[in-house]
């Protein structure tokens, strides 16, 4: 199988997941039950989990998966981002909804017509310059901001946030996109300062540095990290190990953490993503 065919593959999983997954999102679920329920199901359709699934709730942006044990259940009121990849031999694809358990529909709909005004605009020669000016006109003219400090992104086998960025606002001078580049558009739009900042949480983290090691254990845990997930994020409860030797492979410079993105005024966010393969005069979508 081809490495378009690939991704395109890992895009098809994508959207039969995410279907099934919204009809699991309710009041009172288990945040964690349906998190679990994503990537087993990635897996059972012939891919694996790019990153591990992101359920991210109101203010909460990015960054945000259910710890081991984790409690927690889906109240009235919520906004819930589901952010979930897939690969197939590293090659990816990368997808996200928001689903809303309140009131939030203005706000989820800035969000979901940004990233399909950004896609009619996407083709070989275009300026990602362009599309952060679509994403925030867009987002601008329901009345909210985007997130200025979260983007789209590149997709490259086995890196899930490769170039060029993709910004959710206008700047002066982007990158030219090139024909057979993949790439995930995803704006974020809130009613808050636009802006994000790290929160103490984190559950999720990835392989920075497999430098030698003095202690056994901790070779072991690399080793396993490495073989399992190479350059990917992956999540605290995937392995079976203490807190105390993640948080010294995170000393070492070992592993890179990714702590929950929260909106600095704590005010709502919606999101909305779609991975997209540049053609000449046009994008195809592959989530879709």
């Amino acid at each position: 199988m081809e490495a378009i065919e690939k991704t395109i593959k890992a895009g098809e999983i994508l959207k039969r997941v995410v279907k099934e997954a919204e009809e699991k999102v309710a009041v009172g679920s288990r945040i964690l039950d349906v998190a679990e329920f994503i990537e087993n199901r990635i897996v059972e359709l012939g891919a694996r989990p790019a990153f591990p699934c992101n359920i991210s709730i109101n203010s909460d942006a990015a960054h945000s998966t259910p710890a081991r044990g984790d409690e927690r259940v889906f109240k009235k009121g919520d906004l819930v981002k589901i952010d979930i990849g897939a690969h197939i031999d590293g090659y990816i694809a990368d997808m996200a909804i928001s689903i809303d358990l309140g009131d939030h529909g203005d706000l989820i709909r800035a969000a979901r017509e940004a990233v399909f005004n950004a896609i009619d605009v996407v083709k070989a020669g275009v300026d990602t310059a362009r599309i952060g000016k679509v994403i925030e006109e867009t987002i601008k003219n329901y009345g909210f901001k985007p997130v200025v400090n979260l983007s789209g992104h590149g997709l490259l086998p086995y890196l899930a946030h490769a170039p060029p960025s993709i910004y959710n606002y206008a700047t002066q001078k982007g990158i030219e996109l090139e024909e057979g580049m993949v790439i995930a558009i995803e704006p974020f739009a809130t009613d808050g300062v636009g802006k994000v900042v790290e929160r103490g949480e984190c559950e999720i983290y990835s392989l920075l540095n497999p430098k030698p090691l003095r202690l056994r254990t901790m070779r072991e845990i690399v080793s396993e990290i490495s073989e399992k997930y190479k350059t990917l994020p992956f999540a605290k409860r995937w392995l079976n190990v203490s807190d105390l030797w993640i948080s010294k492979l995170v000393r070492e410079g070992v592993l890179r953490e990714y702590p929950v993105l929260t909106e600095v005024s704590r005010r709502a966010v919606s999101q909305w993503e779609h991975t997209v393969i540049v053609e000449k005069d046009c994008a195809r979508v592959v989530t879709l």
